[in-house]
């Protein structure tokens, strides 16, 4: 397939040639119209000069003499020929020029008229030949009509015509060079944005950069930009796998070692049960953690906003499914403009867990809100997402120590402590956002998330 410079030339290239070719076609036109209109001229001023030299001789007899103004008349073979011929046709002059020549002249009917034509002699020269019918008095009362008959070859003409065709097809030949090379340069310099970001890609691709660092045309920024966040999604999410992978690693190491010595201490069946039981827990919350944790999509290119309100409500009808007993009253807050850039699994898991918290300790009402903010509000451009309920609430001290793995309000109530430690990860690491927790109007906790836009 032909580069995008090739095709640009090509089409470029076409349009100038077609072009200037039109204007050469219409410029030689009108300069052989000209032409011919010159020769009409010529030949109706030789007419003139014959009409102005004509006299009556003794005889009552039209005469001309033999030096006539344009000598060219009195040369054989000059290119310039003339006769006068009477009212019956018969020809009473003939110019010294048409010596050995017959030229086939037009004749013009009425006294006053004059015509112009194209004439072929017999040997195939070609001509341009006028009439021109007068009225001529001789004497009292007596009057004779004549025609004075002009004719030159086509040769001056043809000269003229092939001289400036050739100098129009030159100079515009020329001009389409020229100007074919300026438009190459145009576009070479026109591309060399796309040219850069193929040679940046070409380098990230070899392991030589990491991101396109150019200064691009705004044309292209939004391109590039895009460009560079699909990149810096894909590196974050790889560099996730592989922490949630080594934090896994990790985290193993101490469960398995208290196994392992304690099975090698030889305990009881009951102290090896609580062992084994407290340890598999662990692992067990370990695992569900990093699982969660490496799962997060975060925020990618090129995706398109995804409304919040339904999926509030999809997961708020589930869990009022779940909760049936509690009898929970909903408060869903959520303008239908409300959107959420990112992964759709991300946004499920945010609001999942905060809603989930929310009606696990509430008492009997929650309040689910989701809004846009910008610059108006008083607050940076993004997507506020606030859950409150009625419950007992989270003392003070405390609201950033259940934000760690595997850390309960609550000991005796299920769970495995590690929702809000998944959602301020997502929120804070993934996407760059803030979870707050204070006490909610309706005496319980509030959770508060704000994503940047």
């Amino acid at each position: 397939m032909l580069s995008l410079n090739a095709r640009l030339l090509i089409a470029a290239s076409v349009v100038l040639v077609a072009f200037l070719g039109l204007t050469g076609l219409t410029l030689d036109k009108a300069f052989r119209r000209s032409a011919l209109a010159a020769v009409h001229d010529r030949l109706q001023t030789r007419i003139y000069g014959l009409l102005g030299a004509a006299d009556v001789d003794a005889a009552n007899g039209l005469e001309l003499p033999q030096a006539l103004p344009e000598g060219r008349f009195s040369t054989p073979g000059s290119g310039l020929y003339g006769q006068v011929a009477d009212g019956s046709g018969r020809v009473i002059w003939r110019s010294l020029s048409l010596l050995g020549l017959r030229v086939p002249f037009p004749q013009a009917q009425q006294p006053g008229t004059r015509r112009f034509s194209e004439t072929r002699a017999p040997d195939g020269t070609e001509f341009f030949a006028m009439a021109f019918a007068v009225t001529w008095e001789l004497g009292p009362g007596e009057e004779q009509r004549y025609t004075f008959q002009v004719a030159e070859t086509r040769d001056q003409f043809a000269g003229q015509v092939a001289g400036f065709r050739r100098s129009l097809w030159g100079w515009l030949a020329g001009a389409a060079l020229v100007l074919l090379a300026v438009q190459g340069m145009i576009l070479r310099w026109s591309l060399a944005p796309l040219r850069q970001v193929a040679r940046e890609i070409a380098e990230i691709e070899s392991g030589h950069g990491s991101l396109l660092t150019g200064r691009y045309p705004k044309e292209l920024r939004h391109l590039t930009d895009n460009l560079n966040a699909l990149i810096e999604s894909g590196r974050s999410r790889l560099e996730r796998y592989r922490n949630s992978l080594g934090d896994l690693a990790h985290s193993l190491k101490t469960p398995l070692a208290v196994l392992r010595g304690t099975v090698e201490g030889d305990p009881g069946p009951q102290a090896l049960k609580e062992v084994v039981q407290e340890q598999v827990d662990r692992m067990d919350q370990t695992v569900h953690y990093q699982l969660q944790r490496a799962a997060a999509s975060g925020r990618t290119a090129l995706t398109a906003p995804l409304a919040v309100a339904p999926i509030a409500r999809k997961l708020t009808s589930s869990l009022t499914k779940v909760y049936a007993g509690k009898a929970v009253q909903l408060r869903l807050v959520v303008d239908a403009e409300t959107s959420f850039r990112g992964d759709q699994g991300d946004l499920m898991e945010i609001l999942g867990n905060l809603a989930d918290n929310a009606w696990k300790w509430s008492r009997g009402r929650v309040t689910l809100r989701a809004h846009g903010t910008d610059e108006t509000s008083g607050e940076p451009p993004g997507l506020v997402l606030e859950v409150e309920d009625d419950g007992p609430g989270i003392p003070h001290g405390k609201a950033s120590e259940i934000l760690g793995r595997g850390v309960r309000a609550d000991p005796h109530t299920e769970g495995h402590g590690i929702g809000l430690a998944v959602v301020r990860e997502l929120v804070e690491q993934v996407y760059g956002g803030n979870l707050y927790i204070d006490r909610s109007p309706l005496g319980g906790a509030r959770v508060r998330v704000t994503l940047p836009k």
